[in-house]
């Protein structure tokens, strides 16, 4: 039997302050709540006091972002799935933002060790006049410790129902994907970042927040491997391929500082459990 925990966070306006209620059963819950940049904004860290998922965990997470608040929800370190003997592991998040609500879904990176065996699926529900920036970094192996992901299986689904539908399985024998130009390209790092709204996004607002996550592309020692595209009228997606962790978190950094600066007037305060 493996570690079964159920989170849910209920995020309201209660003027001029974003207050948060929690309930948690099992291993998972958040810290004290942090306000870095005043009152309208909660500071989130989800932890799971374990330190990794394994085989037969099964991990819930249920947010609901009320009208008028804002949440950022991080983690203090990498989410590890290590290996199985034959259990999946499973971690769910399902997020409700509604109208004149903000989510920043910005966790640090997710590990897969060698004979991973998990699902992990994302799906966020924004009402008319919500707006996110989430993100996702996945990591293949321990390149440092020459601990390649060449056995295992883990699939993955980022959701924002009847606009964006992102599913994938990475299976650790299948060379053609991880190999190949058109798939990972020997690459052990996958970033995914997205600015979603409840509407379609103006055009001129759409195309600002393209050209500013492009320019920060072409600054970046990944531009060769990184890019930026509008897949829906609501949602705008920043992609890279990495061989470490680092560059492409850095990459990920600099877009969500200009997004939040165009879209939200808003200054970048990085949470402090981030990577300096």
């Amino acid at each position: 039997m493996g570690w079964h925990g159920h989170l849910k966070l209920n995020y309201r306006h209660q003027a001029p302050r974003t207050v948060v209620h929690d309930e948690h059963n099992g291993p998972l819950r958040i810290l004290q709540s942090l306000y870095p940049e005043g009152d309208a904004i909660c500071h989130n860290v989800l932890v799971h006091p374990p330190g990794g998922v394994v085989g037969g965990d099964v991990l819930q997470i249920s947010a609901h972002v009320g009208t008028g608040s804002h949440a950022l929800i991080t983690t203090p370190g990498a989410t590890r799935f290590y290996r199985s003997t034959g259990a999946l592991a499973q971690q769910m998040l399902t997020a409700q933002v509604a109208d004149g609500a903000r989510l920043e879904w910005l966790p640090l990176e997710t590990i897969l060790y060698r004979n991973t065996l998990a699902e992990n699926r994302m799906r966020f529900e924004l009402a008319p006049g919500a707006e996110m920036i989430g993100w996702d970094v996945l990591a293949l192996g321990l390149p440092a410790s020459n601990e390649r992901f060449d056995a295992g299986r883990y699939t993955q689904q980022i959701e924002l129902p009847g606009v964006w539908l992102e599913r994938g399985t990475i299976d650790g024998r299948d060379s053609r994907l991880l190999e190949s130009p058109l798939g990972w390209a020997g690459r052990s790092v996958l970033a995914t970042m997205w600015f979603a709204t409840g509407q379609a996004i103006t055009p001129v607002r759409r195309d600002a927040l393209l050209a500013t996550a492009r320019e920060a592309v072409d600054a970046h020692p990944l531009k060769a491997d990184a890019g930026c595209t509008a897949p829906h009228a609501d949602v705008v997606v920043v992609r890279a391929l990495a061989h470490r962790v680092e560059p492409a978190m850095g990459l990920l950094t600099e877009v969500w500082k200009r997004w939040r600066a165009l879209a939200w007037a808003l200054p970048a305060t990085p949470p402090r459990v981030w990577r300096t």
